[in-house]
């Protein structure tokens, strides 16, 4: 299904879906799997822990909030695509990241991990009929079906990687 067929589109998630084109869902999580295989790894471990900005995520902590957000994301999914109608509770992703592993892992680790979960999401995906794409239930206090759940999963990415992309490569101009 494409991302037209989201009906209502959720507020707060929209951010993320609308950065998505309007193609099949399976499509959009193969380009997602995509943008990952054609990230500069030796560009972004130049960046090391560095921050554009006081209070913002390292670049290591930005992999682990997408891993961290997308297993979540997919959780609802399947409950919702089950016709769990139990209301889904929101997560903090400030203590998400605070209670991560305190050994650091290197960039490496965390994109194999990303990789991983982005094959279980596609493999989730494939297995959900139409009927299960477009069944509802409230995630965060929002409408939600898992086929806007799916464009979230993809938007969310491609936003924080686009973050990455604006504001902490030009970091490696200034060294």
């Amino acid at each position: 299904m494409k991302k037209s067929s989201i009906n209502p589109m959720p507020p707060h998630f929209d951010v993320y879906i609308n950065r998505v084109e309007d193609i099949e869902l399976n499509q959009a999580l193969d380009k997602s799997m995509q943008q990952l295989n054609d990230l500069n790894m030796p560009r972004l471990q130049s960046i090391g822990d560095s921050v554009y900005e006081p209070g913002k995520w390292t670049v290591p902590q930005i992999l682990q909030h997408i891993i961290d957000s997308e297993r979540v994301f997919a959780y609802r999914a399947l409950r919702l695509s089950r016709n769990d109608k139990t209301p889904l509770a929101g997560f903090d992703q400030e203590l998400f990241i605070k209670n991560r592993n305190p050994i650091q892992r290197d960039l490496g680790s965390l994109l194999a991990e990303l990789k991983a979960v982005k094959q279980s999401t596609l493999l989730l995906y494939q297995s959900f009929s139409d009927e299960m794409l477009l069944r509802t239930g409230i995630c965060s206090n929002t409408e939600m079906t898992p086929l806007s759940l799916g464009f979230t999963i993809v938007g969310h990415q491609m936003h924080h990687l686009k973050i990455v992309e604006e504001r902490y490569l030009p970091l490696l101009a200034k060294n």
